[in-house]
């Protein structure tokens, strides 16, 4: 019993109920209380978290953009996944991003600041832009992110030794520059038409900004290109005054269909031609000396070469003189051994209705006359210190090379052509070279560049006063030039190794980088001793026919190699294909030329092109379009008088006289092709 004391004095004692102590009994009633409580307060915690998780993550969409920190991935309007970039320099602190109406930004990744956002465009209803920048803050780190190309097929980036339409990539390569090389002397480098532009079937487009010093790298098992920044270890110099700090930047674009993007793109990234080239380039030959006589051409060997085009009835847009025809490298006047009379020769050339070209290149040899002059006037591209020429190494020899960020030295160039001109009346150059290969690795110019391949494009433009019958090699943000461009020089072969089945593939990755003037190299390849197959160093008779047929139907037409040198059976299918080519080819060519001037789009078009939804035409690498209604499929295998055709859905009509009216795309298999023949089918 508890005692209450009394409240006064004379009070008495009263009895309460008793307060029972707690037992063993009641106890764990107490601790499952508490332990209710503590599951309430971490029910409200997570559901408190799952909410902020909530909103993290609807701040970090935007559009069909889902962006996390190791990276992000896009969807297109049905909901699948169509673009997805990994970062590879960096996870992203998500606590440091935010929205701003269309923009996501970040501050910092898990262990340092940087500036980062993705910016969302939508230029037009069909098509939605993002606008990616990872930006480092602290020098010398490289930004690299890895985008994933197993979800589509993908085209574009430069052309290559081993051409493969759509890309087909194998191996490893860690990132490196990218930026344009003679792949015929260097075959694992990018080629020497190259823009940073990628396109894929399931109509996604990325372009990155010209001014990222860029590099590019894949991983076959992964599926995974990998698009680098980084200033060391590298050709690529930030901008005077600047520190080395990398930044990534690009768009990402997405369509309705790859057609119609790539055509957005074309319109909004690209530089285009502001003129047509001669319109004789398109319809006649150029007939160039070098398969045939390499570095033996003389003055005798070149009238015979041209009289022997009349005497065969071949028409000729023009001659072009190739190498060797000075005596050093690096002179712009003839050699008086090999051409004692270079004024009489030309008034005899342009007597018989002839006009010449003339090889040229940016190297100037040490032997040359013209070399310590222009070491004294600082012309030449100089070592990284800038006191002394830089020696370069090329296929011709040892010498400097050209510096076309200085004015002077364009100017010097210029003259010389001019003075060629005016001499013996040259109607025009091949600019040979101009790959950034040449340039040595470390190198400094009149005028800073931040990208070597931008001393390739100043190459370029000094065929602009040449353009109606110029000749280019190389280019990179080229397209304005307006003259044709030709890949590199062909082996005399069949493969997709600089052989034949190459071609194709290279003149649909040369138009899909916005070059429509293209030149597709000489007919039968070059003929070198060691890259031929057949006798006397002749291309085998069979590859010089199909090669001459798919020829027929390229914006242009090059002879090297004559078809008389095989006999007449040759002589007539070549005039049977020059006057094709004049006469279907040449004007529907001629129309899409006019065209380009105003949209960019290909002359030379993919399958895929008027297909966009058929699987199988994003894979056909062996046939093509001539704007939408002319398609050609060439056979390309030794030995074969057949081939299997893809046909789209539409009306066609085979240059047999066959109809074909069909609502979805038709396969012809085993269709029988004659050697004499190549087929094509017109759109009706």
């Amino acid at each position: 019993m508890y005692q209450v004391v009394p409240g006064g004095a004379g009070g008495t004692i009263t009895d309460v109920i008793p307060k029972q102590k707690h037992t063993k009994d009641t106890r764990p009633l107490v601790g499952a209380g508490v332990i209710g409580l503590l599951l309430v307060i971490a029910a409200v915690t997570a559901w408190c978290y799952y909410i902020a998780s909530l909103r993290k993550a609807e701040l970090l969409k935007t559009q069909l953009l889902d962006l996390n920190k190791d990276g992000y991935i896009i969807r297109n309007q049905g909901g699948s996944i169509v673009f997805r970039m990994d970062f590879r320099s960096g996870t992203l602190d998500l606590d440091s991003c935010s929205k701003e109406e269309e923009i996501l930004r970040c501050g910092r990744t898990t262990d340092r600041k940087l500036k980062f956002f993705i910016k969302t465009v939508r230029p037009k209803d069909t098509v939605q832009c993002y606008r990616v920048r990872w930006e480092e803050l602290v020098p010398d780190i490289p930004v690299e992110h890895a985008m994933t190309y197993k979800f589509a097929h993908w085209y574009g980036g430069a052309v290559s030794a081993i051409q493969h339409w759509p890309i087909s990539l194998s191996g490893q390569q860690a990132p490196k520059p990218f930026v344009t090389s003679d792949i015929y002397s260097n075959r694992d480098e990018f080629g020497g038409i190259l823009e940073s532009y990628w396109l894929s079937s399931n109509a996604t487009a990325i372009k990155i900004n010209n001014s990222v010093p860029f590099h590019l790298g894949w991983n076959d098992t992964e599926k995974t290109m990998y698009f680098q920044a980084r200033y060391h270890d590298t050709p690529f110099k930030p901008n005077l005054g600047e520190a080395p700090c990398a930044e990534l930047s690009y768009r990402v674009c997405v369509g309705s269909d790859v057609t119609s993007i790539h055509k957005y793109m074309v319109r909004r990234y690209f530089n285009k031609p502001y003129k047509v080239p001669a319109k004789v380039m398109f319809e006649h030959p150029l007939w160039s000396t070098w398969a045939l006589h390499k570095r033996d051409i003389d003055q005798e060997k070149l009238l015979t070469y041209a009289a022997n085009i009349r005497k065969y009835s071949f028409n000729c847009s023009h001659l072009e003189l190739d190498d060797r025809y000075t005596k050093h490298y690096g002179d712009f006047e003839f050699d008086p051994v090999k051409f004692p009379n270079a004024s009489e020769m030309f008034q005899k050339l342009k007597s018989d209705g002839f006009l010449v070209s003339l090889w040229i290149h940016p190297f100037v040899n040490y032997d040359s006359e013209n070399f310590h002059n222009l070491v004294e006037r600082g012309l030449f591209v100089r070592e990284p210190t800038g006191r002394l020429p830089a020696l370069v190494h090329w296929w011709n020899g040892i010498g400097g090379i050209l510096d076309f960020t200085n004015p002077e030295a364009r100017d010097w160039f210029a003259s010389q052509l001019r003075s060629l001109r005016s001499k013996y009346g040259v109607s025009s150059f091949k600019f040979d070279a101009g790959e950034t290969n040449y340039l040595p690795w470390k190198f400094s110019t009149k005028n800073h560049i931040r990208d070597p391949s931008f001393f390739t494009r100043r190459y370029t433009e000094m065929a602009l006063h040449y353009n109606d019958r110029a000749e280019l090699r190389s280019g990179y943000q080229s397209q304005n030039i307006s003259c044709f461009f030709r890949p590199v020089d062909r082996d005399s072969v069949w493969g997709y190794e600089l052989g034949l089945k190459s071609l194709i593939p290279t003149v649909l990755t040369i138009s899909i980088l916005g070059y429509q003037f293209i030149l597709p190299d000489m007919i039968g390849g070059n003929a070198y001793l060691n890259h031929t197959s057949g006798e006397r160093a002749l291309p085998d008779k069979e590859l010089y026919i199909r090669w001459l047929e798919l020829s027929a139907f390229m914006p242009s037409m090059q002879f090297s190699i004559p078809p008389w040198e095989y006999g007449n059976e040759v002589v007539e299918i070549a005039r049977k294909y020059t006057a094709i080519h004049e006469s279907i080819v040449a004007p529907r060519v001629l129309e899409l030329a006019g065209e380009v001037l105003d949209t960019g789009d290909p002359i030379i078009r993919p399958l895929w092109w008027i297909a966009t939804g058929d699987e199988t035409a994003y894979k056909i690498d062996s046939q093509f379009l001539i704007g939408d209604d002319l398609m050609v499929a060439p056979v390309l295998e030794p030995g074969k008088q057949e081939r299997d055709i893809y046909l789209p859905a539409g009306h066609w009509r085979s240059y047999k006289g066959e109809r074909f009216d069909i609502k979805e795309a038709l396969h012809l298999t085993d269709y029988p092709v004659d050697l004499d023949e190549i087929a094509y089918f017109v759109w009706v």
